[in-house]
């Protein structure tokens, strides 16, 4: 691993932060979903991979420990792997905004499956029912930021990938 990709790792896990400080005020829309299927499309999961890291734990400084991290250790390298995958494969906006919508909405199937191994599983299925009004709108703002943003996300970051590299 180059330096430069230990910089562009830093960049991008801050990058992911920030998104998701900005929009944290409205519940359940993030754009972290859309930025972390953007980043694997451009820069290749690899890199990726140790974003959703650095992401993650940079997640524990700000809100804790708690048995949610072990979802998002799980999840966030989950979706970057499925769009490793299909990227071949979706040519359109569209697919991805399909993906980023199934994303949403079973997350908090996610959370419950392993809170259910700490409290119960009555506790897990209580937990997902009580949820879904919250997976519903993220699924769906997922599906409608992607539709709006993937393309020109995109475009910068592939411009910015190849000035990164030229250098």
């Amino acid at each position: 691993m180059k330096i430069r990709d230990i910089a562009l790792i830093g960049i991008l896990s801050a990058t992911i932060t920030a998104g998701k400080l900005a929009l944290s005020f409205i519940p359940n829309v993030e754009i972290v979903t859309l930025l972390f299927i953007a980043y694997t499309v451009v820069f290749g999961y690899k890199k990726v991979l140790l974003v959703s890291v650095v992401f993650t734990t940079t997640e524990i400084f700000l809100y804790g420990f708690s048995t949610w991290l072990l979802v998002y250790y799980i999840i966030w390298p989950m979706l970057i792997i499925i769009t490793e995958l299909i990227k071949r494969r979706i040519k359109s906006e569209y697919g991805y905004a399909t993906i980023g919508a199934i994303f949403g909405y079973a997350f908090g199937i996610f959370f419950a499956f392993i809170e259910s191994f700490f409290y119960g599983v009555a506790y897990g299925w209580t937990y997902w029912i009580r949820g879904i009004p919250f997976d519903l709108i993220h699924g769906t703002s997922n599906f409608i930021l992607i539709l709006v943003l993937y393309k020109p996300v995109i475009e910068i970051l592939t411009k910015l990938n190849k000035s990164y590299y030229k250098i």
